[in-house]
């Protein structure tokens, strides 16, 4: 066991000599090594060449060890007290009691406890995680109070960015989150750029290729943002999607580090908005994920201003996107540059997420709590007024083809999001599509209302139980009208031409997902509208 026990400790500590000579170390602190009063980060390496980074204060009197650990609450402020500490022969031990994550299916979330214990080695500890999805092991070592705590940055007047002139319909594209979440790579992102093109939507508007989170490393000795071993040449791997005649994504956030952990743009935005140009950036996702350790609530807005200013000093055209749903963004999203910005929760590949978000309300946390941002309380059409020409409510990414809901329920999906003047990104495997999953995200006719360039808000005309109607008016005259079956069973769904404000009958009527003229009566029109379906019509009146 004593051999043992040593060549495991060798090993950690040339481990550790050999990532600090890698620069990837955090700057240490010069505590001695006789009081563990300091702070400390445990970093565990993940496989891509990165490491998950936790930040903790400890406080030392006899065995006893209490403290905190910090900005752990993914929405939280502040930090979390630690609990069962103790430092004896040797062994350090302590658990964390982080909160439960508030949603609309867990109101009263369960906290989640992470147990740590660590052998000391020098003046670190080999540590091991566990309680969680979060659990492995690691390093546990002293840090820099500016690392662990990071200092309040320079905070610029509160103003307004001008509009980019950006996104003067609503972006098209790829995202990676919803289907390949932290299993995407390089390799990948380049077949689904291939499979844009091969497929045709590259040519039915889909441009943006946009990678989310887990793609950042570490940070050089410059301070300079990195990809990390997933994506070992940014530059590269933009200069392969524009070379397909696409566009390329990215995702940051405005504090330390991201919801997955990984490198936030806090103190380096500028610095960051340069790199992203020049490695041909033409999108920037940037997420409210744990920045609420280093911002207040009433500086959300300045947060996200940074990072717009620093976007357009670069010069390069940056569509620009806020992932973020709560304080009423919808209203001061313009303001701060961005041509987009959450309107929701995440959305799940289901019929109740797609309904609650489509439909509403959209709540994305549920009751206010101490700490927490305030849950948006509206649904999509209570805030259609925000959207304007570059500027456009975002309901969360396309969930077509994932596989979990009926081709129906898709359909609606696609839809509504048209209606709603909604980016189009979507969220399945590109290489691997059904011709149902084609028919849907290829239904140029569709997308047509979606891209329709005067960008009108759809009106609600009627909604008698699990049954809805809604009206758009497009830029040449046309109205695309809605017919929308909530419901368990099929429906009959009807409207009439005087509801419509039709005077008289439509010249013609097609039906965009048959793709074929319909024929209708002098007063109205009545179908029957499949169990979570849509019919989708587009009504001539001149």
């Amino acid at each position: 066991n004593r051999l043992h026990f040593a060549t495991r400790s060798l090993r950690q500590m040339l481990k550790c000599a050999t990532v600090l000579m890698l620069g990837a170390q955090p700057a240490l602190s010069q505590r001695s090594e006789g009081n563990l009063s300091d702070f400390w980060v445990f970093q565990m390496p993940r496989s891509d060449g990165s490491f998950d980074k936790s930040y903790f204060e400890l406080e030392q009197k006899g065995e006893r060890i209490s403290g905190s650990a910090l900005h752990t609450g993914r929405f939280g402020r502040g930090d979390t007290p630690l609990a069962e500490g103790s430092f004896r022969d040797g062994i350090l031990r302590f658990t964390v009691s982080l909160p439960g994550r508030v949603t609309p299916h867990e109101p009263v979330p369960k906290p989640t406890v992470l147990s740590y214990e660590g052998r000391q080695f020098g003046d670190g500890f080999a540590m091991s995680r566990t309680g969680s999805s979060r659990s492995g092991s690691g390093e546990f070592i002293r840090v820099k109070a500016e690392i662990a705590r990071p200092p309040r940055t320079a905070r610029p007047p509160l103003r307004n960015v001008p509009d980019n002139g950006l996104a003067r319909t609503p972006p098209m594209g790829w995202n990676s989150w919803n289907k390949f979440k932290r299993a995407i790579d390089d390799k990948t992102v380049r077949e689904i750029a291939d499979a844009m093109v091969e497929s045709g939507m590259r040519d039915a508007g889909y441009v943006y290729i946009n990678i989310d989170d887990t793609w950042a490393g570490e940070r050089d000795a410059d301070g300079k943002i990195t990809g990390n071993r997933k994506f070992p040449d940014m530059k590269a791997l933009a200069d392969y999607v524009h070379s397909k005649g696409l566009k390329f994504g990215l995702y940051s956030a405005p504090g330390p580090v991201t919801c997955a952990g990984y490198e936030g743009s806090y103190g380096h935005e500028e610095q960051d908005a340069r790199t992203y140009a020049e490695w041909g950036v033409d999108f920037l996702k940037y997420d409210w994920c744990r920045a609420s350790g280093v911002y207040d609530d009433d500086e959300i807005r300045l947060a996200f201003q940074i990072m717009g200013e620093a976007l357009q000093k670069t010069g390069r055209p940056i569509v620009y996107s806020l992932s973020f749903a709560v304080y009423d963004v919808w209203e001061w999203g313009p303001k701060v540059g961005a041509n987009l910005w959450r309107t929701t929760g995440d959305i799940q590949d289901s019929w109740e997420s797609v309904e609650r978000i489509g439909f509403g309300p959209s709540v994305a946390g549920g009751p206010e709590l101490p700490g927490q941002p305030k849950p948006p309380g509206q649904a999509q059409y209570d805030v259609r007024h925000a959207t304007s020409i570059g500027h456009w409510n975002d309901p969360d990414m396309l969930e077509v083809g994932n596989g979990n809901l009926t081709t129906d329920e898709y359909r609606t999906h696609f839809t509504l999001w048209c209606m709603l003047r909604a980016p189009l990104l979507a969220g399945n495997d590109l290489r691997h599509m059904t011709e149902e999953t084609r028919s849907i995200l290829l239904n140029r006719e569709v997308i047509a209302i979606d891209q329709d360039p005067a960008g009108l808000p759809m009106q609600r005309v009627s909604r008698d139980g699990d049954t809805e109607v809604y009206l758009r008016p497009l830029h040449d005259g046309d109205i695309a009208v809605a017919l929308f079956n909530r419901g368990d069973t099929p429906a009959e769904v009807g409207v009439t031409w005087e509801s419509l404000g039709i005077e008289g009958q439509p010249r013609a009527v097609r039906d965009l997902w048959k793709h074929e003229p319909v024929e209708v009566a002098d007063r109205g029109y009545t179908a029957t509208v499949p169990t979570h379906g849509v019919v989708l019509l587009r009504l001539k009146t001149k």
